[in-house]
């Protein structure tokens, strides 16, 4: 139970990663952001928004780059959240973009959410789950599917992470990053300012050791990264909305 008021989701910010090219998508998206890809005739990222929204959570920073335009105009026209645009003019990487919007991030914790991928997890649980553990950062874990080419994560007994693996090998166990993040607001100052930085291979590997903590769920992870991904993205969401 969260008793401080400040820690109650309409309080804490949600930082969207959502500037990248979206190379692999191209061929079936190419006028308009990977993350504004339709499902359903609507944005995939409006899907994400809505959902994280029904938590209670009302303040979002996006984190927008590529065809930034596009994101914007759709999404000032909202009413029900608040919705921040935190621009890059080239290219910072997941960290690197996430330091960019320092300037309007004001709760901490904060939750961080890629934009081209969704979870059906409890996302107050998650909130609670980072408290709790009194966590510097928290990762969102889903388990593995056969043949997914994500890293893995390994955790010990107490939910703390023990490792970050880049290349999966089969049969090893471990589970995905959902790319779902709740992180101290001290974690920015360990971000540089201006350069590319990736929260994956710069950041986590020189924080392990700070209590780094996976939230595990049992819901699968959906993204939009390819083509074959985003049909089964389709396919998936198609059933549930």
């Amino acid at each position: 139970m969260i008793s401080n008021p400040n820690l109650n989701p309409e309080y804490i910010d949600v930082v969207v990663l959502c500037g990248g090219l979206g190379t692999r998508l191209k061929k079936v998206v190419s006028d308009r952001p990977k993350v504004m890809a339709e499902v359903n005739n609507k944005p995939f990222l409006e899907i994400l928004i809505d959902y994280i929204a029904v938590f209670g959570f009302r303040r979002f920073v996006m984190c927008v780059g590529y065809m930034k335009e596009k994101i914007r105009e759709h999404f000032e026209r909202r009413k029900d959240v608040e919705i921040l645009f935190s621009a890059e003019e080239e290219l910072l990487g997941t960290a690197g973009a996430i330091k960019n919007a320092e300037k309007f991030i004001r709760s901490n914790p904060f939750l961080v959410v890629n934009g081209d991928s969704f979870c059906r997890i409890n996302v107050k649980g998650f909130l609670d789950f980072h408290i709790t553990k009194k966590a510097y950062a928290s990762i969102a874990l889903v388990l593995p599917e056969k043949d997914a080419d994500y890293g893995v994560v390994a955790i010990g007994d107490d939910q703390r992470i023990l490792s970050f693996n880049e290349k999966r090998e089969p049969d090893t166990g471990g589970f995905i990053n959902a790319g779902m993040y709740f992180f101290n607001r001290d974690i920015l100052k360990l971000i540089p300012e201006n350069i590319t930085y990736s929260l994956e291979y710069n950041l986590f590997p020189h924080i392990i050791d700070k209590g780094i903590y996976g939230y595990v769920t049992g819901e699968k992870l959906i993204d939009i990264g390819t083509p074959e991904r985003y049909r089964k993205a389709e396919e998936i969401l198609n059933k549930k909305i």
